[in-house]
């Protein structure tokens, strides 16, 4: 595209490639194209690939207790397949992903529409676990409450983005339990950034 990568980046993370492309060569910006590079990117890149601490336990125990959880993401399900198969992760029981939505992430109707492919009340108390800012406005804008991870941007951006609590990462989040009359998840946050 002739467009240095850290530009690209800058302007990338948390939102659909296909918006990115958009941005530098609309003539790339389709499906088929995103799909081709973002199928690339796992097995280009698995060595570099780095657990984010805590997902594996949280993931393993929200599986084990069947409790419901979705990965609502602005990668594409190629990506997301490829990345949790070389992560070896659990995989999510239902997934969002970049070409289900019309309009990107900060635009809160991807939140939504996980909570309605989980089944579950459209008024349902969410917790999201974001670690992008036009990830965390959407999740805001749906109405959950949503834990902001400073992964990839700095504490500064995630609080101003709106996030109710700041992690530095999930190994502060665990899985309590879940209550087995009204099937609400219980989950502990230690040590956030009080705001």
């Amino acid at each position: 595209m002739g467009v240095d990568p850290h530009v690209i980046l800058a302007a990338s993370h948390g939102r659909r490639t296909l918006d990115v492309i958009e941005l530098f060569d609309p003539s790339k910006a389709n499906w088929e194209y995103v799909k081709h590079v973002e199928g690339i990117i796992p097995m280009k890149y698995a060595a570099d690939a780095v657990e984010l601490p805590g997902s594996r336990e949280l993931l393993s125990h929200l599986g084990e207790a069947k409790a419901p959880w979705a990965i609502v993401t602005s990668g594409t399900r190629v990506l997301v397949d490829a990345w949790f198969k070389v992560m070896r992760l659990p995989y999510p029981m239902k997934l969002v992903s970049a070409e289900d939505v019309k309009i990107g992430k900060p635009d809160p109707t991807c939140y939504r529409m996980g909570t309605e492919r989980l089944g579950l009340d459209p008024e349902a108390a969410m917790l999201v676990l974001e670690d992008a800012p036009a990830g965390i406005r959407a999740g805001k804008a749906a109405g959950y409450k949503v834990v902001g991870l400073t992964t990839t941007h700095t504490i500064e951006q995630v609080k101003e983005a709106g996030a109710d609590w700041i992690l530095k990462d999930l190994s502060s989040v665990r899985y309590l339990g879940k209550d087995e009359k009204t099937g609400a998840v219980k989950i502990e946050i230690k040590g956030a950034l009080r705001l």
